[in-house]
């Protein structure tokens, strides 16, 4: 029987929770946040939003429907939000090695170790969240033997030029040209618009667009503190003064706030679950979302051509903007999003209703 590896998990406030290793056996340091979901963890784990984070999977059983393999269509993997795992590290509190599903192809453990990732399972993910809940994220470490290393902030570096594509790449041969600024790309954000008869074209985050031809304008979400992001955000100051539709998701709604003149701000814990309720201002309509964020946009901030389109029915915190008068909308919330919810899946649909109206 192979030997238990154990480790710690370290806590910027010095609370230590030791586990079972059930990945790769390598010390790593980064911010520390929760997601709530039941299912979905190959989505989450690969999901650029979470680049320079250990994440605390609070469902307490994790691992058990094991990893599939990824099968390629339309130049993207199946099952997953991009080409490796994003996070640093994975915490749970009830790892399952025994797997059993029709597409698996390895365990999480396996997959974990042929990325490099740190897993820990046996933790109390209950009371790990509770303290996240209250004092606020956090930064933290994962600790093997004597391999001890400073905390890290990756909030301080600019995490999207780490995710985003380093080269322009096409999808699709459709009749709606939509130019994606890729701040670290949900792949099914792409597979959405290539099944609504479009042209995908990905360009890297500070790539300068201004004599591409294209019908919208798309700016991805993406890791990190949005203000980073200096170069994206000038090129979208002047997209705005133009009248071409923009639509933009997580920190894409961050993004074209700050180009509008608006300001931002560091949440508490952030927003990573698949259940946050969220209205659309001025109606009585009001949606599931799945969401993966920690900075909010501030509404005072926001000029007079400029109202919130979303607010969070739990937090009363900005969950999208839109111009007044020019096709420009926003969310903070993943309409894409896969295992769901697909309440929001709508609002492609509405971008490319105003897209092809621009082209007419």
């Amino acid at each position: 029987m192979a030997k238990e590896i154990t480790a710690k998990l370290i806590l910027e406030d010095g609370t230590v929770f030791i586990g079972k290793s059930f990945g790769f056996e390598g010390s790593v340091a980064g911010e520390v946040v929760f997601n709530t979901s039941m299912t979905g963890y190959p989505e989450s784990l690969t999901d650029p939003s979470y680049a320079g984070q250990i994440l605390i999977a609070t469902y307490p059983l994790i691992g058990n429907y094991g990893v599939p393999e990824a099968v390629m269509s339309n130049g993207l993997p199946d099952y997953f939000e991009s080409e490796r795992i994003q996070v640093t590290a994975l915490i749970v509190s009830d790892y399952s090695e025994q797997y059993s599903h029709w597409s698996a192809k390895q365990s999480l453990g396996n997959w974990l170790s042929e990325h490099k990732v740190p897993g820990l399972s046996g933790i109390d993910t209950r009371e790990l969240t509770k303290i996240i809940r209250e004092k606020g994220a956090m930064m933290g470490k994962i600790v093997f033997g004597n391999n001890d290393l400073e905390f890290f902030d990756p909030n301080n570096e600019n995490l999207v030029a780490k995710v985003s594509t380093e080269k322009v790449i096409t999808y699709g041969n459709g009749s709606t040209r939509i130019l994606l600024v890729d701040c670290g790309v949900k792949y099914n954000i792409i597979r959405h618009f290539l099944k609504r008869d479009t042209t995908v074209i990905r360009v890297p985050w500070d790539y300068d667009y201004s004599k591409e031809n294209y019908d919208g304008l798309f700016i991805s979400n993406g890791p990190g503190n949005p203000k980073m992001c200096e170069t994206t955000i000038n090129h979208l100051s002047e997209s705005l003064k133009e009248e071409i539709p923009i639509f933009g998701i997580c920190l894409g709604n961050q993004l074209l706030a700050l180009a509008s003149g608006a300001d931002t701000y560091k949440l508490k814990y952030g927003h990573r679950s698949h259940n946050q309720p969220v209205l659309q201002c001025g109606t009585n309509k009001a949606l599931i979302t799945s969401q993966n964020h920690g900075f909010a946009i501030d509404n005072h901030s926001l000029s007079e051509e400029w109202e919130p389109f979303f607010v969070n029915l739990n937090d009363g915190t900005n969950e999208g903007i839109r111009h007044k008068k020019k096709p420009v909308f926003s969310v903070q919330f993943h309409p894409e999003a896969s295992s769901g919810p697909t309440d929001s899946e709508y609002l492609f649909d509405d971008f490319l209703y105003v897209v092809n109206k621009s082209k007419s």
